[in-house]
Order: C-alpha cells, then structure tokens, then sequence
C-alpha cells in the first residue's frame, strides 16, 4: 500500500493574495481613471476628467 504524503502549505497565504488582489484592482481603476476616463463615470459632467488632467500631462496620455 501506498505511503500518504504530508499535507504542504502554500508558499503564499491567502490573506497575502488576497490583499495584493485587492492593491492590484485598486491601481488598475486609478490607471483608468487617469488615462482613459473622459468623464464618463462621472454623475457631474466632467468633474473627473479635470481632476485627473494634469495628472494625464504628467504621464504623456493624450487627453485632447
């Protein structure tokens, strides 16, 4: 009869991969807030795309 093997824990903890999940969706959606947002999520016009349009110039992304 075979011998069972130990049970091994994972090189990376679930809270750890969840919080880097977490850290990884929070700067996609500030990524697409700077650079391709036009204002479309925004309930007030353009609030958005003003408030991130320096922030565009900075990081070279055409925005006009």
């Amino acid at each position: 009869m075979p011998k069972a093997q130990a049970l091994t824990t994972p090189a990376v903890s679930g809270k750890l991969l969840a919080t880097a999940a977490g850290f990884t969706g929070l700067m996609l959606l500030l990524a697409y807030l700077v650079a391709f947002d036009q204002g479309a999520l925004s309930q007030s016009g353009m609030y958005l795309h003003e408030l991130m349009h320096d922030g565009r110039h900075l990081l070279g992304v055409p925005c006009h």
